[in-house]
């Protein structure tokens, strides 16, 4: 099964990169495949959003976002749970192409 590819834009922390950002943006557009896009995973939690449900339920899960550990934080403040299966790439500190590499392997994009 291919998995779920969930983007988040980080609108309001404004902690990852803009170039990085569009850049990954583009790479799954590009690559034509079907992805999730979020403004603000950050927002979502702090609002206990539905939504996070019905996305972790997507499982396996890729998610462009921050740290997998604040990502993973996230979804469980919001009283979501996401399992094994979930990667989290960062796109805070890696470049936009291994954040790529990472979300479009074995994903029907990529290699």
């Amino acid at each position: 099964m291919a998995p779920h590819i969930l983007y988040c834009h980080c609108a309001y922390a404004n902690v990852v990169p803009a170039d990085t950002k569009t850049a990954v943006l583009e790479g799954l557009t590009q690559a034509g495949i079907e992805f999730d896009a979020v403004s603000d995973l950050c927002e979502m939690a702090a609002r206990r959003d539905p939504r996070l449900a019905e996305l972790a339920a997507n499982a396996p899960l890729r998610i462009a976002a921050c740290y997998p550990r604040a990502v993973k934080w996230l979804f469980a403040s919001a009283g979501v749970n996401i399992d094994e299966r979930t990667t989290v790439c960062n796109m805070r500190s890696d470049p936009a192409e291994k954040v790529l590499h990472a979300i479009l392997t074995n994903s029907g994009g990529g290699e």
